[in-house]
């Protein structure tokens, strides 16, 4: 185990009383396998070994990985048992490490209360310091912003209560941009005392350390049973004995609020016998993409395994001209049903490629579907639009059936502007699209999207927040021209949006007509609406 032993001259540090405040100004609280789809965590460099200063105290932990033993072995008890005051007597010591999993919050720094040398070093978001040898007692840990002067207020102060031979796992949590107590930074003091798990299991403690998440309940399999793990409330966990769930096997996990599946995970395979905390972090409001994003943090007795972002979602757009209804089927289970021109549905997978059958043709995934598509491969922590376009039955010069899909980029910047794309998916040669001119004519000075090919996505077009009127034209058609289709574009600050042209210019029988849709990005789940 790789310990980092702090002298009994801590203990005579007095202790300070926080001040409470903004992001800028110090909080106060109490103690409250790789895998290609789960992010390693990202701290200093792991070669640097800790310095003594001139007091004596063992300074610079850094990394992103825990001790190399078990915390409770007699070996990593050993050295603090044999630590002495100035009278020669023994000193009773914990083990005490720190995780990172308050989004948002900038790396940090942590001293011990009156020390001018940080205990930990530089400890980003997703990551867990080494274990550090602590006297037990009351003792106040300051956590800066990394690379703050000692003597610069603390962000917040952290009163923990440490037990003689105790192991403990604190978790900084909360927000450092909310002001309401309900939500804000705190660290969280979680004594360590896992239960054997049993053969082929793995003792998992799961921690809702998210600011926004209010009670979440984890239906461990995602699969809408009676939830393993209920009402586990926000800054609290699920017990110190950890649920035992199968190891060496990837696993799912639904996260339930309010009896609504509000998302699902895929975790990594996990040690058998291994004791793992599952850390909600990040934020429910923000886009799984982004690193402020809701996703779990998984870390065993080695340190951080992983921050695992959200399994995909899926946005399905029927598109397709002469097409009634879809039932879309995945190894023979209905996945999206009833799905007419103009419907978006929301389904969320786990990572990896799939063969998507479409049913035109009720009858619960049995029989011939009239096509099979390739999904692509799905990423975790994505969001992505997939249209059926083109026709079942082409005509002469008509686009045949296919799924188009494209992922959700569109930029994070806050800015006042609304930011579109447009995807052809409509039976139509190349088009242009573009604002009109007084005559109700797109011209070359107000076109914005030009010579878009079936199945393709524009570059990102960005305009003052307005109502607008768009043309769209054949990328044939010299400029000016009359658009052969208006549309009606109110353009919201802030809006992402797709505005995806669908439907047939040249209708027969029962083909839709030329439209466009406009599918919102904003709002969770997104919208579409009919231009």
């Amino acid at each position: 185990m790789r310990n980092i032993s702090l002298p009994l001259v801590l203990a005579a540090f007095s202790i300070t009383t926080a001040c409470a405040g903004s992001p800028t100004e110090a909080h106060s609280g109490e103690s409250g396998a790789s895998d290609p789809d789960v992010e390693g965590s990202s701290t200093g460099d792991a070669s640097d070994e800790p310095t003594n200063d001139s007091d004596g105290l063992t300074t610079g932990a850094t990394g992103t990985t825990g001790p190399t033993g078990d915390p409770s072995s007699d070996s990593g008890t050993s050295a603090g048992a044999d630590e002495s005051d100035s009278t020669g007597a023994p000193t009773s010591v914990a083990q005490l490490r720190l995780v990172h999993a308050a989004a948002g919050a900038p790396n940090v720094d942590v001293y011990l209360a009156a020390s001018d040398e940080p205990v930990i070093i530089d400890l980003a978001y997703g990551s867990a310091s080494d274990y550090l040898e602590v006297p037990a007692g009351t003792r106040d840990f300051e956590v800066r912003a990394a690379g703050s002067p000692a003597g610069e207020p603390p962000l917040y102060t952290a009163t923990l209560d440490l037990e003689a031979d105790a192991t403990v796992t604190a978790v900084a949590a909360g927000s450092f941009a909310s002001a309401d107590e309900a939500s804000a930074f705190r660290v969280l003091t979680l004594v360590e005392a896992f239960e054997d798990p049993g053969a082929g299991r793995t003792a998992v403690r799961f921690v809702n350390a998210g600011p926004d998440a209010a009670a979440l309940n984890v239906d461990v399999g995602n699969d809408g049973a009676d939830p393993e793990l209920p009402t586990v409330e926000r800054f609290a966990d699920s017990g110190v004995a950890g649920l035992p769930l199968p190891s060496d096997a990837e696993l799912q996990l639904g996260i339930v609020s309010g009896g609504e599946l509000l998302t699902a995970f895929t975790t990594p395979a996990l040690a058998e016998g291994g004791n793992v905390f599952v850390i909600a972090a990040g934020m429910l409001d923000d886009l799984p993409r982004e690193v402020s994003g809701f996703a779990l943090l998984a870390v065993g007795p080695q340190g951080v395994i992983g921050l695992i972002r959200q399994n995909p979602i899926i946005y399905s757009l029927h598109a397709s001209p002469d097409s009634g209804h879809f039932d879309i089927c995945i190894d023979d289970a209905p996945r999206v049903v009833g799905q007419t021109f103009g419907d978006l549905t929301r389904l969320q997978l786990p990572p990896g490629m799939y063969d998507l059958e479409f049913h035109s043709e009720a009858g619960d995934c049995t029989g011939e579907p009239a096509s099979i598509q390739p999904s692509g491969d799905l990423a975790a922590g994505q969001q992505y639009l997939m249209v059926s376009a083109g026709e079942i039955i082409p005509e002469s010069g008509d686009q045949a059936f296919g799924l188009i899909t494209f992922a959700e980029a569109f930029p994070l910047e806050a800015g006042p502007d609304a930011v579109f794309a447009v995807i052809h998916a409509g039976s139509a040669p190349d088009i242009d699209v573009g604002t009109l001119d007084e005559g109700d004519q797109v011209t070359a000075q107000t076109l914005l999207v030009s010579d878009l090919a079936w199945a393709q996505e524009s570059e990102f077009v960005t305009l003052t927040a307005g109502d607008y009127m768009l043309g769209v034209v054949p990328a044939s058609m010299p400029l000016p021209a009359a658009p052969y289709g208006i549309i009606a574009a109110p353009m919201a600050q802030r809006m992402r949006a797709w505005t995806v042209a669908a439907g047939d210019v040249s209708p027969q029988g029962f083909d839709h007509v030329a439209t466009i849709f406009t599918v919102v990005t904003n709002s969770n789940p997104w919208t579409v609406v009919a231009l």
